[in-house]
Parts: structure tokens; sequence; C-alpha cells
């Protein structure tokens, strides 16, 4: 069995443990992007080296299953610092009615993010290699987006005052942390408490190896008045 047939069954088993029904195509394309992440990632270091064996359950995997808490009115989303792609093109894949614009200053990632979105003819989503607090990015997608997307890249605090510029009026933030979030929590709800309007924590637990949430992986949604 080749690597790619091998993703293609691991992803098939997460899915269906957790009643989830992509479809064949889109399950297909997720195996290709791990495949494509998992061979660039011996020249160019996308992920952990030691997380290589595990791409599918900590990242194409985690990446899909974050689309189930999101809002379907959603249009346009931002991922900032996308790194390899995560969760940028998985949620692409799997919400193919969604556009995107994925975000990251270093230059050989993005290249790298570019050559992936090629392969797998993704045209729903575009890739950027600059600063989202730069004033050209501010000026290029200022008031554009209904999702803004990290995984915990930065805190709560400075991924609010990133994306309060290029959110439309009323907006939603998604990141993916771990750990003890009460003090992230109150010093972003201090400084950005008029433009909260809603926040909920989802504990990202699934069959069968994180049924109780052993990872202690927890997807955070604000729901933003600009």
């Amino acid at each position: 069995m080749d690597l790619q047939e091998q993703y293609l069954r691991e992803l098939k088993k997460l899915f269906w443990e957790n009643s989830l029904n992509p479809d064949e195509y889109q399950l297909e394309r997720l195996a290709h992007f791990a495949h494509l992440v998992t061979q660039k990632n011996t020249r160019l270091n996308l992920i952990s080296r030691r997380d290589v064996l595990q791409i599918i359950e900590n990242h194409i995997f985690i990446s899909s299953y974050i689309a189930e808490y999101l809002p379907n009115k959603i249009s346009k989303f931002l991922d900032i610092g996308t790194g390899g792609g995560f969760p940028g093109i998985p949620l692409a894949i799997t919400r193919p009615a969604m556009r995107g614009v994925l975000v990251d200053s270093t230059t050989k990632k993005i290249e790298a993010v570019k050559e992936f979105i090629s392969k797998l003819k993704l045209n729903n989503i575009v890739a950027e290699n600059l600063r989202v607090e730069s004033e050209e990015f501010k000026q290029k997608y200022s008031d554009s987006f209904d999702l803004v997307l990290s995984r915990a890249t930065v805190t709560l605090n400075i991924l609010l005052r990133y994306s309060l510029p290029l959110i439309k009026e009323k907006a939603y933030i998604a990141t993916i942390k771990g750990g003890d979030l009460v003090d992230e929590f109150k010093t972003a709800e201090l400084k950005y408490k008029a433009h909260i309007k809603k926040s909920t924590i989802f504990e990202l637990s699934y069959k069968p190896t994180n049924a109780r949430n052993e990872k202690g992986k927890k997807l955070i949604l604000l729901e933003i008045n600009k």
C-alpha cells in the first residue's frame, strides 16, 4: 500500500468513526495534500519531524473537523500564519463554497502552499506572502472577511488586533488552542469587550483516539461586531 492510500484509509476511518461524511473526492484530495506536505517536509520544516507519522490525525483531520463548529453562512475566510496550509487548505477542501486567503510572512512556506494549491487544483483559495498587520495587506483586504482563523500562532489579544481592520461589520474569529485559556480570555475581553458579542469554547474531542479530549485541544469561537 502506498503512502497516499494509507492516508486515505486513515481519513476514512476518522471521519466514519465521528459520523462525518465528506465525499470520496474530498477525502482523496485531503490524502493527496497530506502526501504533498510529507514530501515537502523532507526539505522544508512545515510540521515538526516527530509529527509526520501523525499528520492525518494531528493536522489534516483536525483542520477539517473544525468545519463542524463553524457557522454555515461564512463566505470568505482568512487563515493567519498558515504555515504549511493549516487549517486553510483542509477547510477549503471540505467547505468548497467558502473562499479564503492563506497568509504567512515566511516566503518559503507560502511558496510551498501556492504549489499545494496548484497541485490540488483548488480555485477557492489564494496564498499571500505578507504580514497581516502591514499597511499593504490591510489596504488590499480591509472589511473583507467574515471569518478569521489561526492555529495557536498568536494570543487572542493580538489575533483580535490583527483581525478588526480586516473583517466585515459582523464576523467570527476561530482559533485552535490547548492548555489553560482563562488568563488569555480575560486579557482579550478586557481590551476588546465592546467588540466581542459572544464567545464559545468547544472541546475538540473525537473518536477513537481522543474521545475524552486527552489531547486538550479546544476551538475558541468569537462572534465579533466591528
